[in-house]
């Protein structure tokens, strides 16, 4: 069963057309990655899914329930949390403070105090400095700390918009990490990532998206070994 189908997206700034009717799938449990250039319309389809931009045309289905054109707030409630490129953290908020935000729809303070101490759990740097300003950190420990409030909310489907970008190769290493602790755990994951080889790695199903348009989708192992991929996004 697909915990997100979307068909026929397409998604406008004005009168240009970033997003020209894509289809896609992604079935619960799996990590499906979307890659492309720069201005491919990766974001614009990740903000269009997570409420943040209406979308000009198409269909977006999540858990059999047709959510187009909902709010964000709506759409977060329905269980799809979205890791915004840029992190988008509270930096002048604790990095407790911050996880506190991320769970703004569970009412049961227990749960809560639960879900919080399970991502200092996971998430031992932010174990340390739980305290600390969420502005004064690295931007590695930015990046985790967007992920772990995403998953307080304990998300049905995780949007992760461009996870490794600006980081050093430690920390992309660190958080490739993560996400595949995630899919073992079955977290169901759609992966925008411009590092097209760590996404191929750990996704289960790939997308190539160039010029707003859907190019070619596969096996994730598939996709990797085409030439014409090498060649394009993986120093081939």
């Amino acid at each position: 069963m697909s915990s997100l189908s979307v068909r026929g997206l397409t998604v406008s700034y004005g009168r240009t057309e970033a997003v020209k009717g894509i289809d896609l799938e992604v079935a619960a449990g799996q990590v499906v990655c979307l890659i492309g250039a720069n201005g491919a319309g990766k974001t614009s389809v990740m903000r269009a899914l997570s409420g943040l931009l209406k979308p000009r045309g198409g269909r977006i289905s999540f858990d059999g329930t047709d959510i187009t054109g909902w709010r964000a707030h709506r759409i977060a409630g329905a269980g799809l949390r979205q890791v915004p490129e840029g992190r988008q953290i509270f930096a002048e908020l604790t990095v407790a403070e911050n996880l506190t935000i991320g769970a703004w729809l569970e009412r049961d303070a227990s749960a809560i105090t639960q879900r919080s101490a399970a991502m200092l759990e996971r998430f031992p740097r932010l174990r340390e400095r739980r305290e600390q300003v969420a502005g004064s950190l690295s931007g590695g420990e930015q990046q985790m700390l967007a992920l772990a409030r995403a998953l307080m909310g304990a998300p049905k489907l995780l949007l992760l918009d461009e996870p490794s970008m600006g980081l050093a190769p430690l920390f992309v290493e660190e958080i490739f990490s993560i996400i595949t602790e995630l899919k073992r755990d079955g977290v169901t994951i759609l992966l925008v990532e411009q590092n097209a080889s760590a996404a191929l790695d750990v996704a289960d199903f790939a997308y190539v998206l160039e010029n707003g348009h859907i190019v070619l989708h596969g096996p994730a192992a598939e996709i990797a070994a085409n030439p014409k991929i090498v060649a394009a996004y993986l120093g081939g």
